[in-house]
């Protein structure tokens, strides 16, 4: 599988998406601030995720994604589109 994730930065509440296909393994790589981008705002929490069968659906929502203001990503956040919380409870 491959997912498109949402970061929030429990310094500022800032919010990073990204491309993965372990995003817990790459949320790791954020907090230990192996990306330059994210390194400054330590530590990050997972607060989003889609799932997508092809790598190349993932990479196409992850650029529409990275558009995104702050009102839109949190309405997603919120929203039923949002599987972070189904993918925790079948991991």
């Amino acid at each position: 599988m491959y997912y498109v994730y949402i970061i929030q930065s429990r310094v500022d509440g800032s919010y990073y998406k990204g491309y993965s296909e372990n995003p817990l393994q790459r949320l790791e790589q954020h907090n230990n601030k192996e990306s330059k981008y994210t390194s400054n705002k330590t530590p990050w929490q997972l607060v989003g995720l889609i799932i997508f069968e092809t790598k190349r659906e993932a990479l196409i929502a992850e650029k529409k994604m990275k558009k995104y203001g702050k009102e839109r990503i949190e309405s997603f956040l919120s929203s039923q589109r949002n599987q972070l919380d189904s993918w925790k409870r079948s991991a």
